[in-house]
């Protein structure tokens, strides 16, 4: 054994029950500083962590040498959100020693699970862009793709959520409070992100004009590293967060001269970039800090992909061959002129040369088709932060509008393709560039990607028909499965083996069991145990007692008016009178659970938050409703609690209008654990709906088409609808003369008349036919082994819906990447640096030596 490159391998890297306990006990002492009888379960939870993170160090340099051996070609992924979750979980179940960690800890006086739930969520996202980059992650660790992912290590994140009389207030998610113990700090990785300045024009002796970017304002951006453990703990791949540094933390003139503030206003001011997820960007201060967040991360990450790739590869023909760079939606989109501008002015590359290196390296997926959502900055705010870039994008549009120009004489349609939007303020639109600047660009389900031809790109999928490619989002089954839902996961495990865990698709061998009374039963037992463990965790986060044998009805998602929370709500309002009407009649109980942030900018999001509050808080209290119906809003909605909330759910209600979901992977999760989908004909419900039968899904309302053509053609008139649907009529009538806010009538005035005045997102439109099946919903529940058969067929039949087969595809069909196993060989030779690498380099400003970063595991 060399103990130069596995200086632990004897003891401290077993997986046995013993060689854990001795772990615990060790760390607990010599890096926690306590002993058994003062340590408190924060304590342990770091002992914990840093005794797993022990175990995985040697197979995430494994891996490294691995990759650098075979010179793979790696994904790299670029993302503004992670919402990884906790890790310790995720961590134990992947390298499979959940229950010897569980047994080593008892045999210390320690629950392991008190110890799980002191871990905090890292605040790094908001929702499904997120949790679809973290699912990603895991799955190409688990089938060894070699993947890197990058972003920001926010110090606070989003926001924490909580309900001050009903009303959502943020208050700061100081997950880094107590450290973090997975993440390893490279001090050593340090980018220079340049901001502001001017731009010259130079000729070298030649005459050749090149570009000089000076007098710029600059910030560093330090790595910070966090293992990803792939299933069977055999390929560890890394997430690399930056965080911002300032070029001096500290003006000592200023402080002698009594100006305090002053003298750390710099370090202040550089490293509010990666303080908090999205800042507000109803101010222009606001825009432009998240303007520049953007640009940090991304220009950090591509420094840092052109350094890794420099240190083999003596030019830069190669790179795509090497690096497939992944946008994860228009956040990091300014990454395309970046690298044009490291090519052309760091690289001396010629134009056309870089421009195909770039497109062969990006490829783009798109998330939406809210035209909010696709980011298009104001002109005047990229000269002033990124006057360089700005001069790339005109260079980059002038080229292609003079192409387009010889295939169409429309100027309206040169207009719409361009990447300036000239009307009003002139707005540079980075969905255009992404796509411009990507060979592929992919949609997240099937009716998504169409729908994208159709719309938001019709004109730039006119000009390239074959970049726009689908890839239906995915989820992993190891966290939303196995890890959430243990009792539905050992039942699996004991009819058809474990092997689903890396396959999904072999959940289909239990379609057989859908009939089979025995399993029904057992698979009833394990859905009960999870609404049980739900409704404990509500009675402690709310004060609300649910009945565990009621429907659990869940709408889980950030709350946006096109999700259409209110059009849940409606029919609550309407099932309420409903109950209240007919008393004496034997009613089956409904529990409505809802959760999910707003966008602290969002007034209208916030006020649906106070209304469901409010009805719930009516509803709850009221004795005529007796049980019949509860309505729970749980505050802070995060991974932890989905994996609460999504093994309990009976009922999962998917109900965005129409042609506005891109995909959504929430109902992949709740129908993966037992929940029937109630839905729109919208994103991933499409597919759902192909793969479980229509038989086991509700399906309503108004398709994409319909929703299209009842918007352009005039003829929808919501005060008409509402007029000839009296249940409808009076739950607004209630809403609106303050029933459910008696100290402010008025309150809900501005939801009601949008609602009469314009109903953008139809929720009049498709109220009656959404109460008549969500009553179709109930009644089944009724039938206990018709509802369980159709359960178990959901969760048999959504295999497809694995982030696995999604990696795979992105994989083959726009990566080019293929698996690489973890052995023993030595990395390559390191070639010559490449030409002028060293100006955009390493630490300060240098590049690391060869190998520098392998033998830290990146």
């Amino acid at each position: 054994m060399d103990v130069r490159t596995k200086p632990r391998e004897i003891g401290r890297k077993s997986l046995d029950v013993e060689a854990l306990k001795r772990s615990f006990v060790e760390w607990l002492v010599y890096s926690v500083g306590k002993d058994l009888r003062s340590a408190t379960r924060r304590d342990w939870f770091a002992t914990a962590a840093l005794a797993v993170r022990d175990r995985v160090v040697d197979r995430w340099m494994d891996t490294t040498r691995a990759v650098y051996a075979q010179d793979a070609k790696r994904v790299y992924y670029l993302s503004m959100e992670f919402l990884v979750g906790r890790l310790l979980t995720n961590s134990l179940a992947n390298l499979g020693i959940m229950d010897a960690c569980r047994v080593a800890a008892d045999g210390i006086g320690v629950r392991l699970d008190d110890v799980i739930e002191v871990e905090p969520d890292p605040a790094l996202g908001n929702g499904g862009l997120g949790r679809l980059a973290a699912c990603f992650l895991d799955s190409m660790a688990t089938h060894h793709l070699p993947g890197f992912g990058y972003g920001i290590r926010y110090e606070y994140g989003l926001f924490e959520q909580r309900f001050e009389h009903g009303w959502q207030v943020e208050y700061p998610d100081n997950w880094l409070r107590f450290g973090n113990p997975w993440e390893f700090p490279r001090p050593e990785v340090l980018y220079p992100i340049q901001f502001y300045g001017r731009v010259e024009e130079v000729r070298d002796g030649s005459g050749r004009k090149s570009y000089r970017w000076a007098d710029t304002e600059k910030v560093f951006a330090m790595a910070f590293d966090t293992p990803v453990v792939g299933f069977g703990g055999q390929t560890i791949n890394t997430l690399r967060l930056w965080s911002a540094r300032a070029t001096s933390d500290f003006n000592f003139g200023h402080f002698n001269e009594g100006d305090y503030l002053k003298a750390v206003e710099q370090k202040v001011l550089s490293e509010n970039l990666s303080r908090v997820l999205y800042p507000n960007d109803a101010t222009e201060v606001g825009r432009e800090l998240r303007f520049k967040q953007e640009y940090f991360f991304t220009s950090a990450s591509i420094q840092d992909v052109l350094r890794r790739y420099g240190q083999y590869h003596s030019s830069f023909d190669q790179l795509p061959e090497k690096a497939a760079i992944q946008l994860n939606d228009t956040h990091p989109a300014i990454g395309i002129a970046e690298l044009m501008r490291l090519l052309v002015d760091q690289h001396g590359l010629e134009w056309e040369h870089a421009w195909d290196i770039t497109t062969r390296t990006f490829s783009y997926t798109n998330h939406t088709l809210l035209p909010e959502a696709l980011e298009a900055w104001p002109v005047r705010l990229v000269e002033r932060v990124l006057p360089r870039h700005m001069q790339i994008i005109y260079e980059v549009n002038a080229r292609f509008l003079q192409r387009a120009k010889r295939s169409t004489g429309d100027l309206a349609r040169i207009q719409r393709l361009s990447l300036i939007d000239e009307h009003g303020d002139r707005r540079v639109r980075m969905g255009n560039m992404a796509f411009l600047g990507s060979h592929k660009v992919n949609g997240v389900s099937a009716l998504h990607t169409d729908l994208m031809k159709q719309t938001v790109f019709a004109d730039l999928h006119q000009e390239f028909p074959d970049r726009i490619v689908n890839k239906t989002n995915g989820i992993t089954p190891r966290r939303w499965l196995h890890q959430a839902n243990p009792p539905l996961a050992r039942l699996i495990s004991s009819r058809i083996g474990q092997s689903w865990i890396t396959d999904l698709e072999l959940l289909a061998d239990l379609k057989p069991k859908a009939d089979d009374e025995t399993f029904q039963e057992e698979f009833r037992r394990a859905k009960r145990q999870n609404k049980k463990r739900l409704a404990a965790y509500i009675a402690r986060h709310v004060q609300v007692d649910v009945n565990v044998d009621s429907l659990f009805d869940v709408q889980v998602k950030r709350i946006h008016e096109y999700k259409r929370q209110l059009l849940n709500l409606l029919q609550t309002v309407a099932l309420y009178n409903d109950i209240r009407d007919n008393p004496t009649k034997e009613w089956v109980p409904v529990t409505k659970i809802f959760a999910g942030k707003a966008a602290p900018s969002y007034q209208m999001a916030k006020l649906i938050i106070k209304l469901i509050n409010d009805v719930a808080t009516v509803i709850n209290q009221d004795p005529v409703v007796r049980g019949a119906l509860k309505v729970v809003m749980l505050p802070n909605y995060n991974v932890t609690q989905a994996e609460v909330i999504m093994p309990a759910a009976d009922l999962s209600e998917q109900i965005s209008t129409a042609g506005m979901e891109a995909s959504g992977t929430g109902n992949m999760k709740l129908a993966l654990n037992g929940a029937l989908t109630i839905g729109t004909l919208d994103g991933a419900n499409v597919e759902i709906r192909e793969h479980v039968g229509a038989d086991n899904i509700f399906i309503f309302g108004l398709t994409a088409d319909e929703v299209r053509e009842l918007r352009q053609g005039g003829a929808f008139h919501p005060r008409e609808v509402i007029a000839t649907n009296p249940r409808l009529k009076r739950a607004l009538d209630m809403i609106a003369s303050g029933v459910f806010s008696p100290d402010d009538p008025q309150r809900f005035r501005p939801i009601v008349e949008s609602l009469y005045n314009t109903d953008h997102f139809l929720v009049t439109a498709d109220f009656e036919e959404y109460c008549n099946t969500h009553a179709a919903a109930v009644e089944l529940y009724r039938d206990r082994t018709g509802w369980t058969r159709r359960a178990i067929l959901n969760t048999a039949s959504v295999g497809w819906f694995s982030a696995d087969r999604t990696v795979k595809e992105y994989a083959s069909e726009i990566w080019g990447v293929t698996p690489v196993l973890p052995g023993s060989a030595e990395p390559a030779e390191a070639a010559p640096p490449l030409p002028d690498a060293s100006r955009e380099g390493g630490s300060r400003g240098d590049a690391p030596k060869d190998g520098g970063d392998l033998e830290a595991a990146e």
